[in-house]
């Protein structure tokens, strides 16, 4: 099922989701729901609070990216990234590369902005799946920017956070304006 995807100016999106303790019938609707949502949108990524569920829950599909490469290796393994797709994350705990990275991001909760973000230029992610099997992702490229932007998602942190103060000026009177209309709606 298609759910509304919250936009900037919803305080959900500013909540750190809750641990996930257990997977039972509710949240295994919940992240097909979160899959069918993020995919009808055309997105990469989407977090439980772009849903309205401050949880520790995210579901990422780069398969359909074929101009921004990706590195992955799943638990060990060298993947090809699109084999791998989709991935449902509970409870995620990331780690950094020190080297960054400039890419173009754009964000679900925030419909036609876009700007340069710095980001680590890979990451090593530990989570559990639906099934409850702990898993480790090595990744770069796309799918390292993806899983960085979905947990700071999870901990109520925005892409326009990151934004440097130039691209959140230039885009200052659209933040306002979505912000007023979400409020105005809820």
């Amino acid at each position: 099922m298609k759910l509304p995807i919250r936009k900037y100016g919803d305080p959900i999106l500013r909540a750190k989701g809750k641990r996930v303790e257990k997977v039972d019938e509710r949240i295994r609707s919940l992240a097909a729901d979160m899959l069918e949502t993020m995919h009808e949108a055309n997105g990469v990524g989407l977090a439980a609070q772009q849903v309205g569920h401050a949880l520790q829950l995210t579901v990422v599909d780069i398969s359909q990216v074929e101009d921004r490469p990706s590195n992955l290796k799943l638990n060990g393994d060298d993947k090809d990234p699109a084999s791998a797709m989709p991935l449902v994350l509970l409870n995620p705990k990331l780690s950094l590369a020190d080297e960054t990275v400039s890419g173009n991001e754009g964000c679900l909760s925030f419909p036609d902005i876009t700007a340069e973000i710095d980001r680590a230029i890979s990451v090593t992610l530990e989570a559990e799946t639906l099934e409850g099997d702990a898993v480790r992702i090595e990744a770069a490229g796309l799918l390292s920017r993806v899983l960085q932007h979905e947990v700071d998602h999870l901990n109520g942190i925005l892409f326009v956070d990151r934004m440097s103060s130039v691209a959140k000026a230039s885009h200052a009177s659209r933040l306002k304006r979505l912000q007023k209309e979400t409020v105005k709606g809820m």
